[in-house]
């Protein structure tokens, strides 16, 4: 039977749900509607019934949904009921943050090595990460079973590096660098372009005040 093919928007929302479950989680809540829900989230009730039915739906009728049991298996559509194995490229600022935050590895996520081309930060530490020279990537990927790449260099490079990657058997590049990158058929690549949702904030704030 073929598999059926989810559209990126319920993907995007995915992350969603499992953050507002997750909070109805810690308050000990055990159950919630669809309404209750949407009530939450700013997503319609029927939204929301649309998108878990593309996965088996999870609810009952006159009951509503298991908060604890709807929270894991959301976690494991995403991914989140297994490790995943993280690099760096780039040691910046923003290479630094991400590291810096904790929340990933409770999620899974576990930062294993960060890699730099510049000889003045390669061998400091980040959190206890050494800070590796590039020519030292290939064979660390390949050693400590690297899934996901993170790139948070500079544009000029960010295309170079990627086939790299690419060549090294890296499946997923979460990418910051101001490109979109197209990779082969397999690889995955989540393109984030900080400056575009701050245009998208100027935009509304400006509509906004337009309409005054």
């Amino acid at each position: 039977m073929e598999e059926k093919e989810i559209s990126q928007a319920v993907i995007g929302r995915l992350p969603r749900y499992f953050r507002y479950l997750g909070e109805l989680k810690d308050e000990g809540i055990e159950r919630v509607s669809s309404q209750e829900l949407s009530d939450i989230m700013r997503v319609t009730a029927s939204q929301i019934r649309q998108d878990l039915n593309n996965f088996g739906g999870f609810g009952q009728q006159g009951y509503g949904y298991n908060v604890g049991y709807l929270y894991e298996e959301i976690g494991k559509i995403l991914g989140l009921d297994k490790e995943h194995n993280l690099i760096i490229i780039g040691a910046g600022h923003l290479g630094q943050a991400l590291v810096n935050y904790m929340n990933f590895e409770r999620r899974g996520f576990l930062f294993r090595g960060i890699f730099d081309n510049n000889p003045d930060v390669c061998g400091r530490q980040i959190r206890g990460i050494t800070v590796r020279p590039m020519q030292e990537m290939a064979r660390f990927v390949q050693e400590n079973d690297i899934d996901i790449a993170v790139l948070t260099i500079p544009k000029a490079s960010a295309v170079e590096v990627a086939e790299q990657l690419v060549s090294y058997g890296i499946k997923g590049i979460w990418n910051f660098a101001h490109v979109d990158l197209h990779v082969p058929k397999g690889i995955q690549v989540e393109n984030v372009h900080l400056s575009d949702s701050l245009m998208k904030l100027s935009y509304n704030l400006s509509s906004h005040q337009t309409e005054k």
